[in-house]
């Protein structure tokens, strides 16, 4: 069960962006699994993929198209991931592109495809194809949160918010939409994500505002430490929203904008964690004091893929010393274990290298009951604070990966 989610309301159009969705059959009958996203001409896209060097069919092909044409149209299914599949699975995305080129009159340079679910079972093309036509023929400027829910696999709600600022005097709409629960480990991206604003803004500040928002978002959650074959996000802009284009990015405006972008990109990415596989906890890691920011990730990153750290969450057991052996084994060069101090919340579990003096175990166990916790490792290092956010490892995480398949 989500925590703290509810299935969003109020998901803004963004002038030049149409989304239909359809029932194709991909991997379950009479669900929408198909999602048919049209993006006006003279739009600016930036995306970011998957590092997995098994990346998906889908990710190949994006690539390929988005060195050559500005994308028009996505195409993206829920239910057969189409990776691990070789030469098969490259025919099999370029043959969902030219389908949708031949239905909606573009070039098929001009349309990405994407897809999600199960690794290494044989791509349904000629399913995705014959929904296509009911995709198309659903296509509305509001359609976001049918769309949301469309590209779900084992997420158990829909992903979305909208985001409402003023540049220059224009008002100017961000709606994004998000999907992911498992097999989720940051390393840009891990998940699928479209954000689409109307906002007028130069290619170039666009891709700095999407960086920017994914390396503050996105790539600050985990939820089993396995960065997926397929994950991509993408922001679209199409210009429609009457403001001057923004294209200095030291400007009052574009400052606006990053800041919007990347509210809407961290709300999404949290609302991941919130619905992780099996999640019964939210768990914020922030590490202090640490000499740079890459040392203080490696110790966060450590503590919130620690299997013996997360089942003691779901557990509710304060086991600190589970959480002291993570930071130990992060690799920090010369680390003084006698200087660390570790808080859940504001109860200190650890100081100087130890148990505090003054903790309890009915003062821990009370933090421990919460839904929602932030742990705090001060290592006396230096100045350096980064954030992770991670969810428990529960009974139904093991019974859903489990069963992915059957």
């Amino acid at each position: 069960m989500a925590i703290g989610l509810t299935t969003p309301k109020n998901l803004l159009a963004i002038e030049g962006i149409r989304l239909g969705i359809a029932a194709a059959g991909i991997r379950y009958p009479d669900r929408h699994d198909l999602l048919l996203l049209e993006i006006a001409e003279g739009s600016q896209c930036a995306a970011v993929f998957t590092k997995n060097a098994f990346c998906a069919a889908p990710v190949l092909v994006c690539r390929e198209h988005l060195a050559k044409s500005a994308p028009r149209y996505l195409v993206i299914n829920s239910g057969n991931a189409n990776a691990g599949l070789g030469e098969a699975g490259m025919l099999a995305s370029r043959d969902s592109c030219a389908a949708v080129a031949e239905l909606m009159g573009c070039e098929p340079d001009a349309v990405l495809p994407f897809s999600t679910g199960v690794i290494g079972e044989t791509f349904p093309t000629q399913t995705l194809i014959d929904g296509l036509p009911a995709a198309k023929e659903s296509l509305l400027a509001d359609n976001w949160l049918p769309a949301a829910e469309a590209i779900m696999t084992t997420d158990t709600i829909a992903k979305g918010v909208s985001e409402l600022v003023s540049l220059g005097g224009n008002t100017i709409t961000i709606t994004g939409i998000a999907k992911g629960s498992g097999m989720i480990r940051p390393d840009m991206a891990t998940m699928l994500a479209y954000m689409a604003t109307d906002a007028n803004v130069s290619g170039e500040l666009l891709e700095l505002a999407l960086k920017q928002a994914v390396d503050d978002s996105f790539n600050r959650i985990t939820v089993d430490g396995d960065t997926s074959t397929n994950d991509a996000c993408l922001l679209m802009a199409t210009g429609k929203a009457g403001n001057e284009q923004i294209s200095d990015t030291h400007s009052e405006d574009a400052k606006t904008f990053f800041a919007a972008v990347a509210k809407v990109a961290k709300h999404l990415s949290e609302s991941i964690i919130r619905d992780a596989e099996g999640v019964t906890k939210l768990i914020t890691i922030t590490v202090e004091q640490g000499k740079d920011t890459a040392e203080c990730d490696a110790v966060a990153f450590t503590v919130a893929h620690s299997p013996l750290v997360k089942t003691a969450f779901f557990a509710g057991d304060p086991n600190w010393g589970r959480i002291l052996a993570a930071v130990g084994r992060a690799g920090l060069d010369a680390l003084d274990v006698d200087k660390v101090d570790i808080y859940l919340d504001d109860v200190c579990i650890v100081s100087q290298g130890g148990r505090d003096a003054a903790y309890t175990e009915e003062a821990g166990q009370a933090v421990m009951q919460q839904e929602m916790i932030t742990v705090r490792i001060s290592l006396a290092r230096g100045d350096a604070v980064t954030s992770v956010q991670t969810s428990d490892l529960s009974y139904d995480y093991v019974r859903i990966n489990a069963e992915y398949r059957s």
